[in-house]
């Protein structure tokens, strides 16, 4: 990554109401100079509006914003060294890609040759060099995107909000263009907020990501912490397939959290290993180890095939436990004739390693 230019972010106990919707309720976050940060969560948590607070879009009730320790409550929008794609990307047909990033230059009475210069070095960047006299009507989605994108950039914000930029795409652009803003990312050393509702955006192009629900923070982590240490019920539920039981905990016994799911014993060694009376646990798909049939083991339980959905490289296993509780398991596809077929009686080891107990806690808390 280039050297970060600035564009640390500092929320602190940020506040804004809608009427008697409390849309962002005590936000608290740090976001270092050049992190690729992403706000996540279903819509209506807050992500948008905690992003257009930051622009200075909004004016918050209560709280503060500062950028490299300056607070930012009372600097209009244009003064602040922030810029933002917003998923219609907004261009003006009538212009040509050229002229569409060159616009806020001129507005800024940059001059022509200092404008030809970063326009050129910004389209090159976002791989568009060739069509500056097009006009938008002639790109396609995923090059429009990208002349939004080269349009903020090549204003050198400290600061760039992204709220859902990739939400018109198809999921193959999609999925292609989430590599590509990772690498300008990279390339610019530039601090990306990002808005988004999709998990898999998230994980794959965050150095951290905060999890929101009703306007607050759930959890702030790296992706693989936010994946395999979800911090409660929600962050679990929300993120990925998750395989959420409702057990009795017994507290820890030889570092393990002794619990009981039915008339099953199981150890988990993740997680609130102490904890004691009703709790959550989880365990992903892909943990699960689906065996043939037979009684007892450790952390063993039986159960019945009711639905196998072919995926491809994977094949999903919806199977009822012997207590009732419904799991998804993921087994890979190796070519071999398959092991396990709809009605078919299994043993299912749910490892202790990778069993986490999530005692069940106020949405919004955070850890």
């Amino acid at each position: 990554m280039s050297e970060a230019k600035g564009g640390a972010v500092e929320l602190v106990e940020l506040r804004k109401r809608f009427g008697d919707v409390a849309a962002v309720d005590g936000v608290s976050l740090r976001i270092p100079a050049g992190e690729f940060f992403s706000l996540l969560g279903p819509s209506g948590c807050g992500k948008t509006t905690t992003l257009r607070l930051i622009a200075g879009l909004e004016r918050p009730d209560g709280g503060r914003i500062s950028l490299d320790g300056v607070d930012m409550a009372a600097t209009p929008p244009h003064r602040r060294k922030v810029n933002t794609v917003f998923q219609n990307y907004a261009l003006f047909p009538h212009l040509s890609v050229f002229d569409n990033v060159a616009f806020g230059l001129r507005r800024r009475r940059t001059s022509r040759n200092e404008i030809n210069r970063r326009v050129g070095g910004v389209l090159e960047a976002v791989r568009l060099e060739g069509l500056e006299k097009r006009r938008p009507s002639q790109l396609s989605g995923g090059q429009q995107q990208r002349v939004a994108l080269a349009r903020a950039l090549v204003l050198e914000p400290s600061v760039l909000l992204l709220d859902e930029p990739l939400g018109a795409l198809d999921a193959k652009l999609r999925k292609a263009l989430q590599l590509e803003l990772k690498t300008i990312h990279e390339q610019f050393g530039i601090t990306f907020v990002y808005v988004t509702h999709d998990q898999e955006e998230a994980l794959t192009m965050s150095d951290r990501i905060a999890v929101m629900s009703d306007g607050r923070v759930e959890q702030v982590a790296t992706p693989e912490e936010i994946y395999e240490e979800p911090a409660t019920v929600f962050v679990a539920d929300f993120l990925g397939i998750s395989n959420l039981m409702t057990a009795t905990a017994e507290g820890a016994h030889d570092g393990r959290c002794l619990l009981r799911l039915g008339e099953s014993e199981l150890h988990a060694a993740r997680g609130e290993i102490s904890a004691r009376g009703e709790v959550r646990i989880v365990i992903r798909p892909e943990r699960i180890r689906v065996e043939p049939y037979a009684p007892g083991g450790e952390n063993r339980i039986p159960g019945m095939v009711e639905r196998v959905v072919y995926l491809g490289s994977l094949e999903q296993l919806v199977i009822r436990l012997a207590t009732g509780d419904v799991l998804q398991a993921i087994v890979v596809n190796d070519g071999e004739p398959k092991a396990f077929s709809q009605g078919v009686p299994v043993r299912v080891h749910l490892p202790a390693e990778a069993l986490r107990v999530l005692p069940e806690r106020p949405a919004g808390e955070v850890t």
